[in-house]
C-alpha cells in the first residue's frame, strides 16, 4: 500500500491529537488528586455554587462545610472547587511585587512615559487647537 503525502499527513495530526488527549486527562487527573488531598478539616473553601465556608469533616463522599457560626452544609466532595488559602497567598505574594504606582512630587515631578490604555494624556503641553471658525484679520 502507498501512502501519499496527504494520507500521511493526516495521520500525523492524528497521532498528535491523540497524544495532546492522553497527556490532558493526565492533567485532570493529577489535577483531582491534588485536590483531594487538600480537602482536610479546617481548610477554608469554595464550592461550585458560591459558598464560602470551612470544612469541618470529610467522609468518603460528603463534606461538611461550616458557612457561619452553627450552619453547617453537607455537600459532596466534587462540589469544592477552590481552596482560599492558597488564593490569599498568591493574592499577597501579586500585591508585592507589583511596582508602586509613579507619584508626583513636588519637587521632583516625575510622569509616566506614555498613558495607559484608558487613561486621559496630559494636555498641558500642546497649544491649544485653533477655532476654525476664527475670522481672517489680515483681509
Amino acid at each position: 500500500m502507498i501512502l501519499d503525502p496527504l494520507s500521511i499527513g493526516m495521520l500525523a495530526i492524528l497521532a498528535v491529537l491523540i497524544f495532546f488527549m492522553f497527556r490532558n486527562g493526565q492533567k485532570r487527573k493529577k489535577d483531582l488528586e491534588e485536590k483531594q488531598t487538600k480537602i482536610v478539616p479546617g481548610a477554608e473553601v469554595m464550592t461550585n455554587f458560591g459558598v464560602f465556608g470551612t470544612i469541618l469533616s470529610v467522609n468518603d463522599e460528603k463534606v461538611q462545610v461550616e458557612t457561619s457560626p452553627g450552619n453547617v452544609l453537607t455537600v459532596h466532595k466534587q462540589t469544592i472547587v477552590r481552596f482560599l488559602d492558597e488564593e490569599r497567598t498568591t493574592e499577597v505574594a501579586d500585591d508585592v511585587s507589583d511596582s508602586a504606582p509613579d507619584q508626583v512630587n513636588e519637587d521632583h515631578p516625575t510622569y509616566p512615559a506614555a498613558p495607559e490604555f484608558g487613561e486621559v494624556a496630559d494636555t498641558t503641553d500642546t497649544k491649544p487647537a485653533s477655532d476654525s471658525r476664527e475670522k481672517n484679520t489680515d483681509q
